[in-house]
């Protein structure tokens, strides 16, 4: 959360001369609100389903840069499928995420104290990030052009 996917991922897109697509987009443009109203109205399992559904077929459809939201890594079957791409993860530090997003209690799964349920869910999902990732770039400190370059140099791409 926080970590500049949508930026960076756009950015990557276009010195690829690719398409870019994000399935948060995919699940408020299909489900008609927003991903904290799905959290507030159905839980997070029933948005998880939701998401697993909206991943599996930007996978199957788009060829480009796709960009997935936090815990699209917590299914097995979206990990498996992930497998067969090149998966940049966007890695940053709890400080970091408070400097870009003050932590901010909009975002449904850090709604009580937001420093500590960020540090619990990257503990949480850090392994699984770096399970599928082909490789792990880190934020802190640059920007998003910086980002891009570093995620590009990585997966050894070549802009167009």
């Amino acid at each position: 959360m926080g970590v500049g996917k949508s930026t960076v991922g756009q950015l990557l897109a276009e010195r690829l001369g690719a398409g870019y697509r994000d399935t948060d987009d995919d699940i408020v443009a299909a489900e008609g609100r927003t991903i904290a109203e799905i959290f507030a109205d159905d839980g997070e399992p029933a948005f998880r389903a939701i998401e697993k559904r909206a991943v599996h077929q930007a996978l199957a459809e788009h060829v480009g840069v796709l960009a997935l939201g936090g815990g699209a890594v917590l299914d097995a079957d979206t990990r498996a499928l992930l497998a067969g791409h090149r998966v940049v993860h966007l890695s940053m530090d709890v400080e970091e995420a408070v400097k870009r997003t003050g932590l901010d209690t909009a975002r449904p799964l850090l709604a009580v104290d937001p420093r500590k349920q960020w540090s619990e869910l990257m503990e949480a999902r850090r392994h699984l990030y770096e399970e599928v990732a082909s490789t792990v770039v880190p934020t802190d400190g640059r920007t998003p052009e910086e980002v891009a370059q570093v995620a590009l140099d990585a997966l050894e791409l070549k802009e167009v």
